[in-house]
């Protein structure tokens, strides 16, 4: 018999990049989704941690100037403990591991207790800043030696090991790590023989909706930083790549950069809208107000299945895409496919609905020009002859009684089938909370009229009272008459009726 293979551990040192979730690696984002343990940093996005599986074990090993959480030798061991447990460790680090980011120590230390690692670069932050910020760091006109210089050296030196005079010739020089010590390293830059008019700038928050980039001279740049409070995390650049910032800059001019908006979607269906609204340069904090679950007792559900079996239903009406997901996720369980539906007619209230249900393979027969299920039920009516038809309709717990009146009114034999619930979360995240008590949020967006009525409930002694302050976008009529009830206006409103138009009227009312 084949002795058993001892189960090895395996740590991870995988840069996480400058700040944007987007600039994770494709290698990244495979072990992260494969990690048993990982262990993070103070500025690592929080959004890469949703690549990790619900059971991941999430350790916070963040360390900032004058506070750690952990010491060095505390990580180092960690890492050598539940490695050699087995585990899958995903050591996870601003920018790439191999710049400043310590990771030498940390792999020393695998490589002494025999754990086996591997090293994963990640985009460092002065590259992320140039990008962002429209800085060549090389150029063959004008940039042709390039520099990355710590302002943070390892105390326990007793001189610098930063060669100013050398600086002092390199065409651009980017310094990590220097706020605290902006004045000094300018000082010994110009000391050296750096002319004080050469350019500079100072990049706060590199990649992210909060970048800052101030510009200056090296002589007049920790004038110019304090002037505008910056703060860690940011890199200085100086020097020649600082010249085609101005005319290279993309970011900060992005039409939603600046704004923050708060998305109430259910955590399920926030990506679209975020995402979307990220590229355009927004600060999203997503705020779901609504938690979709599936119906506990699916008796029902077996029942109609069953009946399906028998005689299929004429019209099967889907009245959103968690519906239709639901509904297939019901089948699966059930060892079925999208085939039971045979010969069965498909209604969608929308363009959403029906992306879903191509996704299985099936496409609508029926979308209402108007995304309502009003609208649904009208076309329907006029579209086919429904007396004596068998209609299912797959819908939430909570939907209203109209679409079922509308159709029961043309005679047709109607069966409703919750599908899933609409449920109220315990709170907000404490972002939005944050951004609602601070008044730094300029916009929240609604998808529903459930997420109208719990974000009212959830913000209960805020009271909005901030409400002067912010714009709200909402995807429809109904979404907008409940906004109403609460005497809240409407800033911008979709049409048609769609997360893609939702977006668009954004950027309309920001013109």
């Amino acid at each position: 018999m084949a002795s058993e293979r001892k189960k090895t551990g395996l740590v991870i040192l995988l840069g996480a990049g400058p700040g944007d979730a987007g600039l994770l690696t494709g290698e990244g984002a495979k072990w992260l989704t494969r990690g048993d343990v990982v262990v993070y940093d103070r500025l690592v996005n929080p959004e890469l941690l949703k690549h990790c599986s619900p059971d991941t074990e999430l350790i916070f090993a963040g360390k900032s100037p004058r506070q750690h959480v952990m010491s060095q030798e505390q990580i180092s061991q960690l890492l050598v403990d539940r490695g050699t447990a087995g585990k899958i460790v995903v050591r996870l680090k601003g920018g790439d591991p191999m710049i400043f980011g310590r990771a030498c120590e940390e792999a020393a230390a695998l490589h002494k207790a025999g754990v086996a690692f591997r090293i994963v670069p990640g985009i460092t932050a002065a590259l992320g800043a140039a990008a962002y910020t429209g800085a060549a760091l090389t150029d063959r006109r004008f940039g042709n030696t390039l520099a990355f210089v710590t302002g943070h050296e390892d105390p326990a030196r007793e001189e610098s090991a930063v060669d100013f005079v050398a600086l002092a010739g390199i065409d651009t020089v980017i310094f990590y790590m220097s706020v605290g010590n902006l004045p000094g390293i300018v000082e010994k830059l110009i000391a050296a023989g750096k002319p004080t008019d050469t350019p500079a700038i100072i990049v706060e928050n590199a990649t992210t909706p909060n970048q800052r980039t101030i510009s200056a001279t090296l002589e007049t740049l920790p004038e110019a930083a304090a002037a505008k409070n910056v703060a860690p995390p940011a890199v200085i650049v100086v020097g020649a790549a600082t010249q085609t910032h101005e005319q290279l800059g993309w970011f900060e001019n992005l039409p939603l950069f600046g704004r923050t908006i708060l998305v109430t979607r259910s955590r399920k269906q926030i990506s679209r809208l975020a995402g979307q609204l990220r590229e355009l340069g927004a600060n999203v904090i997503e705020a779901p107000t609504i938690e979709i679950k599936p119906i506990a007792d699916d008796t029902l559900f077996l029942e109609i299945l069953e009946s399906m079996r028998g005689q299929p239903y004429d019209w099967v009406v889907f009245t959103s895409p968690n519906g239709v997901s639901e509904f297939v996720s019901q089948l699966t369980r059930h060892s079925c496919d999208a085939r039971i539906l045979g010969r069965s007619m498909i209604a969608a209230v929308g363009k959403a609905t029906d992306d879903e249900l191509r996704k299985v393979f099936l496409s609508a027969d029926l979308v209402p020009a108007e995304f309502t299920t009003r609208q649904l039920g009208n076309e329907l009516t006029r579209f086919a002859n429904l007396d004596g038809k068998r209609v299912l309709l797959v819908r939430s717990d909570i939907a209203t009684p109209e679409l079922p009146e509308i159709l029961t009114a043309a005679n047709a034999i109607i069966t409703e089938l919750p599908i899933y619930r609409t449920t109220l979360p315990e709170t907000l995240p404490p972002a939005a909370v944050g951004a609602l008590q601070n008044a730094t949020a300029d916009w929240i967006t609604f998808t529903s009229s459930s997420t109208v009525d719990n974000f009212v409930q959830l913000t209960g002694d805020l009271e909005l009272q901030h409400a002067a302050n912010l714009k709200f976008a909402v995807i429809g009529p109904v979404t907008a008459q409940t906004l109403q009830r609460y005497n809240l206006k409407p800033t911008a409103k979709a049409n048609p009726y769609t997360i893609d138009a939702l977006v668009e009227a954004i950027l309309a009312a920001e013109c």
